[in-house]
């Protein structure tokens, strides 16, 4: 399943793929916040998107992962996935990483708009959710553009480079008014 926006291409990705999510996910600056920290070399990054490419075939589809390339020069500059509960809840999750070469440009927040519309209108979901460290202000900025609400604080959620993080929960549901 591909994705379009305006400037983007959403494809969903490929052991072809590899070098370009290694180079994105060994980027200090794009890790910052992320659980799994730097992969230690593209044997671990191999593995971490085993389940993605190998999960491509599961029927329901648990999760769909993209990459996110411009459709002006084709350039991979990202990935973007969603996560589903497959049951009545009928509940998405959402997540989103660029190369900070591409940040401010608001190519995350045409991915998360486009990511919300095809979870109610595509996916029928009813709710969707993304979480941010509550110190990451780029990605807070991003999920209040694309008009997710701030619901709670998630304490001590996440373990970043050995210490416990809180983190916001975000959320759209289906009736919520969005100007997209």
């Amino acid at each position: 399943m591909n994705i379009e926006t305006n400037r983007l291409i959403l494809r969903e990705i490929s052991w072809d793929d590899l070098e370009d999510i290694h180079r994105l996910n060994s980027l200090p600056e794009v890790s910052e916040f992320n659980i799994t920290g730097i992969p230690k070399d593209i044997e671990e990054t191999k593995e971490s998107i085993r389940p993605y490419i190998e999960g491509q075939t599961i029927i329901p589809r648990p999760f769909y992962n993209w990459k996110i390339e411009s459709k002006d020069k084709m350039e991979f500059i990202g990935l973007a996935n969603i996560k589903f509960s497959l049951d009545r809840l009928r509940l998405g999750e959402i997540s989103f990483k660029l190369f900070p070469d591409h940040w401010g440009k608001g190519y995350a927040t045409e991915v998360l708009k486009k990511l919300i519309t095809t979870g109610f209108d595509y996916f029928k979901l009813h709710k969707i959710e993304a979480g941010t460290i509550i110190e990451n202000s780029k990605s807070i900025r991003v999920l209040e553009k694309s008009g997710m609400i701030r619901e709670g604080i998630r304490r001590k959620i996440v373990p970043i480079r050995g210490e416990w993080k809180d983190g916001y929960l975000y959320a759209i549901v289906e009736d919520d008014i969005r100007d997209y």
